[in-house]
């Protein structure tokens, strides 16, 4: 028996904003489908060549209001990157909050503007300690 992995669903009360948030941490629309009987919209996007490794964006045309609120929640999505201080220093330029700085050069998480927790983890060995995130303190929760 075998398993694959597809996508990690979450859902998003501002398509637009979350695409755009995805857009900055490097993600790029892989697939679209409006659902006009069943009012909404499943956005699919991921990083270069990693099909895979997909984050389905769940917008319920007419809001979420009336949903059971059980069984909804989850952890958070975590993605590899090349250089974790140029990718925060990149999200803290265009608004982003750095919720838990990475301060050990290694781990850093951000928030998408419907409050998913996002993981940034640096690729091979941690980074030396650099200012200003080696004392930045951490910004609400992750």
């Amino acid at each position: 028996m075998s398993i694959t992995y597809l996508h990690t669903m979450v859902r998003v009360k501002n398509l637009d904003a979350s695409r755009r948030f995805f857009e900055l941490l490097g993600l790029e629309e892989t697939r679209r489908m409006d659902n006009e009987k069943g009012r909404f919209t499943l956005l699919f996007m991921a990083p270069p060549g990693q099909q895979n490794a997909a984050v389905e964006m769940t917008h319920n045309w007419d809001g979420d209001e009336g949903l059971p609120s059980d069984s909804r929640h989850f952890g958070h999505l975590a993605y590899r990157v090349d250089d974790i201080y140029a990718m925060c220093r990149h999200l803290m330029e265009n608004g982003v909050t750095i919720n838990r700085p990475p301060r050990d050069g290694h781990m850093a998480f951000v928030r998408s503007p419907d409050n998913v927790s996002i993981e940034l983890l640096q690729a091979g060995d941690a980074l030396p300690p650099e200012e200003p995130w080696a004392s930045m303190e951490n910004t609400g929760h992750w």
